[in-house]
């Protein structure tokens, strides 16, 4: 993931994301492809959706940890049987932002929370 370059939403001068399980989700995508099944749910109108290219560990190592709260990525979402989560714990972010940092907990320690239905769509302080 951190070498992978992902194409993720910009909308309204921020990336894409969304809040679950109190974390809010920066959205890439692996290809076009990955990103136009998202846009099939979320674009407006008959616009394509603007995206950025960002290297994944750009976006753990510096977005993440400037967006002030609990924050992972979430990839190709749109995708069956194809989504991957990397939350906010040790291992996948800076120790600093980790919400387990301290906690003793397994560095390679997953999540159980999803950006499916459900989920608050919002581009507030997801900055690239």
């Amino acid at each position: 993931m951190r070498r992978s370059v992902l194409l993720v939403p910009v909308a309204d001068g921020g990336l894409w994301s969304v809040r679950s399980g109190g974390v809010r989700w920066i959205c890439g995508f692996t290809d076009q492809t990955a990103l136009a099944r998202f846009a099939l749910r979320h674009a407006s109108g008959d616009q394509p959706m603007d995206y950025a290219a960002l290297l994944g560990a750009r976006i753990v190592d510096e977005i993440v940890p400037a967006l002030g709260e609990p924050a992972g990525l979430a990839v190709d979402i749109a995708t069956e049987d194809g989504s991957m989560f990397f939350p906010p714990v040790v291992g996948i972010v800076p120790a600093a932002v980790a919400v387990d940092a301290g906690a003793g907990a397994d560095a390679g320690a997953g999540a159980d929370a999803g950006a499916g239905a459900g989920a608050d769509a919002d581009t507030k302080g997801a900055r690239a």
